[in-house]
């Protein structure tokens, strides 16, 4: 049952994310693919895709190139998702996964994207503006299309703030950082984009939780840090804890981050205690790493990873 919800999500540099199959991948020699498939993708549509699965109702937001619009707008029709995208001239960029099922290696091969102009822009805030009205949560997610300046993310998180919005920043490298001042509702960067943007090397967990503790007191909510293999970590300001997933064979790395934020905001409006939303959100990432494609394991799988999943606290 799809229960209606107040979330948008924000993709300004979306990918049709293409997964192709090669045993003993090698560069530098010809390679010979057993399957392939495309998928509409970009994180704050991935983001919204989970939330499908997970029952909610989502409006998504961005740019997608007019040329081939046609396969996210198929995604959009089959999961009850809202379109407010602005169309602009050309292609939305191709992301090449190349999974080696034999070596258990994914290699990425990700291209800049197209850039919107200064009108494109501006149809884009229009676009955020006429979602405040009816839409609580907002989540702002992925790199930035060249061209854009990286202070864009700060804005919009300034002006939904003022508006009284949820927001959830899930982003890197300088748009990360010129945007964190503005104190977003939540972010989830992983071990590797936490510490390029503190500047030093996070070791241990203690390392890793006093990072977290100096966002949360700029005033941040909540922090979430995808560790890979070794879990998450949640921290709020009065509570944290860590979840730690099962073994699992890992089918595809697509949108596992995504789904992890899908499940924290499912969790929260849900009104889950921080344990709670650290289950479910680590077995939404569990059931996108088990797929191909922006898409969920059945609910019952999920149920089966949740009571799978350890959750411990941490005692600051």
């Amino acid at each position: 049952m799809v229960q209606l919800s107040n979330i948008a999500t924000i993709t300004l540099n979306p990918a049709i994310d293409k997964s192709v199959a090669i045993s003993n991948f090698t560069a530098g020699e010809v390679n010979r693919v057993s399957w392939e498939q495309s998928d509409p993708g970009g994180k704050g549509v991935n983001v919204a895709s989970f939330l499908a699965d997970l029952g909610f109702s989502t409006s998504v937001t961005g740019f997608i190139g007019i040329d081939n619009a046609s396969i996210f707008e198929k995604l959009f029709n089959q999961k009850n998702m809202t379109d407010h995208f602005v169309r602009i001239p050309g292609r939305t960029r191709v992301n090449v996964k190349i999974i080696d099922e034999v070596k258990k290696t994914i290699t990425d091969v990700n291209y800049s994207g197209q850039s919107p102009t200064e009108q494109d822009l501006i149809d884009l805030k229009k676009k955020i503006h006429n979602l405040v009205f009816d839409h609580d949560w907002f989540v702002l997610s992925g790199s930035l299309p060249s061209g854009i300046p990286t202070e864009f993310y700060a804005a919009v998180i300034k002006y939904l703030k003022n508006a009284g919005k949820h927001v959830v920043l899930d982003t890197s490298g300088e748009a990360l950082r010129d945007s964190i001042h503005e104190v977003p509702y939540a972010i989830k960067p992983n071990i590797a984009e936490l510490e390029e943007l503190l500047g030093r090397t996070l070791t241990t967990e203690q390392d890793v939780l006093n990072a977290a503790r100096t966002l949360v007191n700029t005033g941040i909510e909540y922090v979430i840090i995808s560790m890979g293999k070794d879990g998450a970590m949640f921290v709020s300001g009065a509570e944290s804890a860590v979840a730690v997933p099962p073994p699992i064979v890992v089918k595809s790395t697509v949108g596992a981050g995504d789904a992890m934020v899908a499940g924290f905001i499912a969790a929260k409006i849900k009104g889950f205690s921080l344990e709670d939303c650290a289950r479910l959100s680590t077995a939404t990432a569990m059931g996108a790493l088990t797929q191909l494609g922006p898409k969920l394991a059945e609910t019952q799988v999920l149920e089966s990873y949740m009571q799978q999943i350890s959750v411990r606290k941490i005692v600051d």
